[in-house]
Order: C-alpha cells, then structure tokens, then sequence
C-alpha cells in the first residue's frame, strides 16, 4: 500500500508521535497550522468518512476520547480547540486515509477557508 499514513503508522516514515493504543496513533503535523496540531488516525486504513459503516461506530467514538485526551494533555481543554476531519476533494482532503485534525492553542477563526 503507497498510503503515506500507513507508512507512519507502520514507523517505516518518522513521526513525532503524541498517543498510541490499539486502534488509534496521532502525532504532531508536520505543518502545523496552529501552536497545537496533531492528527489522530486510526490503524484501519480507512479511505474517509465516505467510507465508514456501522462496524466502525466504537472507532469513531474511541477517536473522540482520544481526541479529548490529548486536548487535555495539551493543555487546550479549557480554552476550546478545533476538531475535524476533510472528505474528498472538494473537503480538502489530502491523504486518503480517514485522519482528524485537533488544532488549538489560538484563536481560531470560522469560516476556515
């Protein structure tokens, strides 16, 4: 698979990674559009939310604790942080496997672009 995530995931491509567990890796973006922005991705290669059914319902609930989680470590829980995640071209999607942005640490602005 030439899937850049996987590769990460896979540690055949460095990361700064910020959590690990069985279903989930996220680490630090490597252009970070905000003091604090890491992306969560899941193990499964998923292409995006276009592609979820219902066997990845506690994946995605599991994504959002985690997401919380490494909010709090941050730092950014009580002030408010951003999560999201592109579909396709149009969404700004990039990569092709399902990953979620958490950004915080400033004042983020809406609509984002």
């Amino acid at each position: 698979m030439d899937c850049i995530f996987c590769k990460i995931i896979s540690g055949d491509i460095p990361s700064t990674k910020v959590y690990e567990d069985d279903l989930v890796y996220a680490f630090k973006d490597i252009n970070p559009e905000a003091p604090v922005h890491v992306l969560i991705v899941p193990k499964e290669h998923i292409e995006s939310v276009a592609r979820l059914d219902a066997t990845h319902y506690s994946l995605i609930g599991h994504i959002h604790l985690v997401a919380k989680q490494i909010a709090e470590n941050a730092g950014i829980d009580q002030s408010g942080y951003r999560l999201l995640t592109n579909i396709g071209n149009d969404g700004g999607q990039s990569v092709l496997h399902l990953h979620y942005h958490l950004l915080g640490g400033r004042q983020l602005k809406w609509p984002p672009g």
